[in-house]
């Protein structure tokens, strides 16, 4: 009688072995086994780490295996069982790989097929054609979209983590349980013991490091120390965790009237403030979405301020970006002077802690929440619901959507809820971020995610023009390295124009994004449909670089730039200085967050900050869900390519008082996971 050798791999996680029994059955194009117990006498089967292999015995041939059934019956008590794949050896000696990577988490029949990757149009069989149409009918009842809020991008339909399709899960939930991470977080750093003076100010600048010496760190201990110097100020629009809003300013706008008599002062070239600009030697960022936001008003004790500023930047003689005028409100009027490096000491430098509060609601809510947190779960929930395990594209993309859609749906959960974390020291709490999310959507574009056409649309594409903007020539070096793994996968599964444009379960991909993600939104620039190679290559870049490199970028480096408070405060306690002359050392500390505050922001920005254990990063795929040698060596290239770009930003880094590494691809996680 025919026999086959089947291997059974149970994953490494916690609690990824069972006792349950664990049923087999082979489907063939010939026939179908019987149900066969995977047991060995006086042996524990199935147990963590563990590769357990059996002799299946069938009474007749079974012709060419198309799927594998199995079926888990609870022992004792039911328990989840990670299975990672399991492995076919034919009586005529071929070699078939099951992946599945998948929690069997109930007592009802689970089947899945072998792994190597087709269309739909490829499958040659009706028995495969009906079984990839079943599992993304289930999966649609699983991943349901729902609205969080009136112009978010939609998001899974499950009001907590609990609530997740197993699979989905983090592996421990106390690894993301926000609360109890803020609360370790606070500990390391030995903070807890301010919070009973929540509301009271700090003494002075001196007074802050109190809270932040018990971490030893370079790059935040060198914030510390520069933070009041205007080089510190300019550099972190180019390398600091908000590297994304500076742009070259073509024309200054009416309602930031700086004139050449207020700014001489700082111009080094004997040119006009026109001619600078001409030049391209002038930069604005404006934060014009913070103009009339609500404030946060869920503790009625402490008044908390926000506010809209425009500042200016000017390209000096040494190539350092500095600050030369801040508005900081957007109406230009008398009792919203604009502020010079020439004005009195405190003046000048209120007036960019305001910016730097100012950038770090912006870069929170926008920068790092909306354009890399939601948008990748977008991502995420449409390919669960439209590309079925062996469609190669959901080979490619599950590695980049690992548990971020478990992480936004504990985010909703704990930290930007009603009364959330994120209240606590928030200025945009209480409804704020809400407001935030709500306009940004309306700047939200295809081209924007796009990362070249991002840095284009700001005129900062050019080195030589504007040097040491690492984040621009890191991020195109990692984007240019994903594109090309991108193509090699397209090429081999996608032999002409034609198929792309027949692939049905891609067009309901990119159709789910485009009506649930941009909710419909035609100048959101997001196709309805694709219908090249090409565009397909430049779409699928764009998701996995948001989810990866892009999220890294903004992500990772929080803990640098936003622990020394002065130079992120989370909150003003004040409100904008109206005039000149008259802010002094106290009225900027009493500005600053108060003690309990700070205490929550430190926390949270150590937390935000930190790798998930076990973490995977950019490039590597631990789990094999393509089988075929021609991607297993598109992969091997796309590794040395990332490799390549490691060894050159360490090189780059080395000996560097400020070293650049947040797009080192050895950084760069695989996917939104923290």
């Amino acid at each position: 009688m025919p026999s086959y050798l089947v291997t059974v791999a149970t994953g490494n996680q916690w609690f990824a072995g069972t006792d349950d029994y664990i049923y087999l059955t082979l489907v063939g194009l010939a026939g179908t086994s019987e149900r066969h117990l995977l047991d060995k006498p006086f042996y524990n089967d199935f147990e963590r780490g563990a590769t357990d292999t059996y002799e299946v015995t069938v009474t007749e041939d079974l012709g060419e295996i198309q799927l594998i059934k199995i079926e888990k019956r609870k022992y004792w008590f039911p328990d989840d069982w990670y299975l990672k794949y399991i492995t076919v050896k034919t009586p005529v000696g071929d070699y078939l790989e099951f992946p599945c990577y998948r929690w069997i988490t109930d007592e009802k029949e689970v089947v899945f097929r072998d792994g190597q990757a087709k269309l739909f149009d490829d499958e040659k069989t009706q028995i495969l054609k009906h079984h990839r149409r079943k599992e993304l009918e289930e999966r649609q009842k699983l991943y349901r979209w729902a609205e969080w809020h009136p112009g978010f991008p939609l998001n899974i339909d499950a009001k907590s983590h609990k609530e997740l399709p197993r699979n989905i899960q983090f592996d421990s939930e106390k690894g993301v349980d926000f609360i109890l991470n803020y609360t370790k977080a606070m500990e390391n750093l030995y903070i807890n013991r301010f919070m009973h003076m929540f509301q009271s100010s700090w003494s002075d600048f001196a007074d802050f490091e109190k809270i932040f010496v018990k971490i030893s760190n370079t790059i935040s201990e060198y914030v510390m120390q520069h933070w009041q110097e205007d080089f510190m100020f300019g550099y972190q629009f180019l390398n600091g965790c908000n590297p994304v809003l500076i742009k070259k300013c073509i024309e200054l706008p009416k309602k930031f009237p700086v004139t050449t008599e207020m700014v001489e002062y700082s111009l080094e070239r004997n040119l006009t403030l026109e001619q600078e600009i001409k030049l391209g030697n002038i930069f604005i960022v404006d934060y014009e979405l913070l103009d009339d936001v609500e404030v946060n008003k869920t503790d009625p004790c402490t008044a908390q301020y926000l506010a809209a500023p425009i500042c200016l930047l000017y390209k000096n003689l040494e190539n350092k970006i500095l600050p030369i005028a801040i508005q900081i409100n957007q109406a230009p009027q008398q009792s919203n002077p604009i502020f010079l490096p020439s004005d009195a000491k405190y003046d000048w430098l209120l007036a960019k802690i305001w910016v730097r509060s100012s950038d770090f609601h912006i870069h929170q809510t926008v920068t790092h929440l909306l354009r890399t947190h939601l948008i990748s779960e977008v991502f995420a929930v449409a390919m669960f619901r439209q590309l079925p395990a062996v469609h190669p594209l959901f080979k490619l993309l599950i590695p980049h959507v690992r548990f971020t859609i478990a992480i936004n749906t504990k985010a909703r959960e704990q930290l930007i809820c009603e009364y959330g974390l994120f209240d606590k020291a928030n200025a945009t709490g209480g409804g704020g971020h809400v407001q935030m999310v709500q306009r940004a959507m309306k700047h939200l574009t295809y081209s924007s995610l796009c990362f070249p056409e991002e840095i284009k649309s700001r005129h900062m594409e050019s080195n030589e023009d504007i040097p040491y903007y690492y984040y621009r020539d890191d991020g195109v070096k990692v984007w240019d390295a994903i594109k090309s793994f991108v193509t090699d996968i397209i090429n081999i599964y996608y032999g002409s124009e034609e198929a792309v444009c027949e692939d049905l379960e891609l067009k309901a991909f990119v159709k789910d994004i485009f009506v649930y993600g941009m909710r419909s939104n035609k100048d959101s620039g997001f196709p309805k449909a694709i219908k090249t190679r090409e565009k397909l290559s430049e779409y699928l870049t764009i998701v996995i670089f948001t989810s990866s490199a892009q999220h890294a970028a903004v992500n990772f480096g929080q803990y640098d730039w936003c622990s020394w408070i002065p130079n992120a405060p989370p909150t003003m306690r004040c409100p904008p200085p109206t005039e000149k002359g008259k802010t002094t050392i106290e009225y900027i500390i009493k500005s600053l967050p108060d003690r309990g505050r700070s205490c929550w922001h430190l926390g949270a920005v150590w937390a935000l900050s930190q790798f998930q254990e076990n973490e995977v990063f950019l490039g590597i795929y631990p789990d094999e869900h393509f089988t075929e040698k021609p991607v297993k060596e598109a992969m091997r290239k796309f590794r040395k390519n990332l490799d390549g770009i490691a060894s050159y930003i360490a090189e780059r880094n080395r000996n560097k008082k400020l070293p650049y590494y947040y797009l080192s691809p050895d950084q760069i996680p695989n996917s939104v996971a923290v």
